[in-house]
């Protein structure tokens, strides 16, 4: 609850307005959530080689596992599948369906890692 965000523009657009409104209205949410079932948030406390380990495990590629509808495709479907998965991405995005943007996001890299891997 210390958090603090600060946004510099000339003018609030409506993009901006509909964000703040909708963190706010997750905000009260989980207040009364965490009211209602006696939760009191509390900071996650973590070491800095925690931290670390983390930053240079990114250096090194993990073996890509497709879900099996995945599999089946042939190389040449590939390309128009992401382009449908970006499109549908976008659209998730505009209706403030973030976790359904990110699952999209994840499945057209594993399609990208797939077509550099040539697997």
């Amino acid at each position: 609850m210390n958090g603090r965000v600060v946004l510099y523009a000339d003018r609030m657009t409506g993009s901006m307005s509909r964000a703040i409104d909708e963190t706010n209205r997750r905000r009260e949410k989980q207040a009364a959530y965490n009211e209602e079932h006696g939760i009191t948030p509390q900071s996650i406390v973590k070491d800095i080689s925690d931290i670390l380990t983390s930053i240079y495990e990114k250096d090194y590629a993990a073996p890509v596992i497709l879900p099996e509808e995945e599999i089946r495709l042939s190389e040449a479907e590939i390309p128009s599948v992401i382009d449908s998965l970006r499109r549908q991405m976008k659209e998730a995005s505009r209706n403030l369906e973030f976790e359904r943007a990110a699952e999209l996001r994840d499945q057209i890299k594993r399609l990208e890692d797939r077509q550099v891997m040539g697997f």
